[in-house]
């Protein structure tokens, strides 16, 4: 009976400090998650102070804005709505516009798909609720450099940008109700593109992707100026990443791109003398 007890003990022991180091890996990925959320939190602040401002002053009220960034956490699609609600738009009218402005998240649906196949589905469903454009380049620069993480760390990431759009959302439209104040003059409306620059920054890594990126940024402010409304981003994006796939070139033996690389010399057989 004792070897029992003293064996049912040492099981209940082992258990809980294997429970113990889940735990503590767990709290450590989503440490490093947050860790590198803060490029897209530094954004989201701002922006969302922005948004929470303009909600106010479209006649929001703080519940309502709140509640937007909440359960919609789309930030252009957000800016959009507000301007359409202030215009008096029609609510078919909005969700037809957050429709068309938000196509571009089967794009990066498909990219993330199959590299997330190993996450439970209500991970998953979690997963796409909290994607945004800022997210996903985050998402795509790690997995393309060291894999797919555990999933602490991949929603460390998501959530902790969430929160930081709450946040900066529940600031501008408190602020809102007692301020009025213009944004752009304090260049407030430029935090976005200037995340995005940076974002884009940190995913380059060869010429190709400069080339890439050259391309969609021309063919999108072409698009944008002959008339397209917001399918400009989407049909940009999608010509742009076709030419630079037909056109991958070769790794060379420095791991850079080369159209041609000259072949290492191979040292033919020496005679004996």
């Amino acid at each position: 009976m004792e070897f029992n007890k003293d064996n049912d003990r040492r099981l209940t022991g082992e258990l809980a400090a294997e429970g113990a180091a889940a735990r503590n890996s767990n709290t450590s990925q989503a440490l490093t998650g947050m860790v590198r959320a803060v490029p897209i939190m530094l954004g989201y602040l701002p922006i969302g102070l922005a948004f929470g401002v303009l909600a106010s002053t479209a006649g929001l009220s703080v519940y309502s804005a709140v509640a937007m960034s909440v359960f919609v956490f789309a930030g252009s699609s957000q800016l959009i709505s507000v301007g359409m609600i202030d215009a008096g738009t029609g609510t078919a009218a909005i969700v037809m516009t957050v429709f068309l402005v938000n196509l571009r998240h089967m794009l990066m649906s498909a990219y993330l798909a199959p590299r997330l196949g190993g996450l439970k589905t209500w991970q998953q469903v979690l997963f796409s609720y909290e994607i945004t454009d800022e997210s996903f380049a985050v998402h795509a620069a790690h997995f393309r450099r060291a894999g797919v993480p555990p999933p602490a760390q991949l929603f460390g990431v998501n959530i902790s940008a969430h929160l930081a759009w709450i946040a900066g959302t529940l600031l501008g439209a408190w602020l809102g109700v007692y301020l009025t104040f213009d944004i752009a003059a304090y260049g407030v409306d430029y935090a976005l593109p200037a995340m995005f620059i940076a974002l884009l920054v940190m995913q380059i890594e060869k010429f190709r992707h400069v080339a890439v990126a050259l391309l969609a940024a021309a063919l999108g402010l072409v698009f944008f100026l002959a008339g397209m409304n917001q399918l400009y981003i989407i049909l940009a994006t999608v010509i742009a990443a076709t030419a630079g796939l037909l056109f991958k070139t070769d790794p060379g033996p420095d791991g850079s791109d080369c159209i041609v690389c000259a072949e290492p010399e191979k040292e033919g057989p020496t005679a004996e003398s």
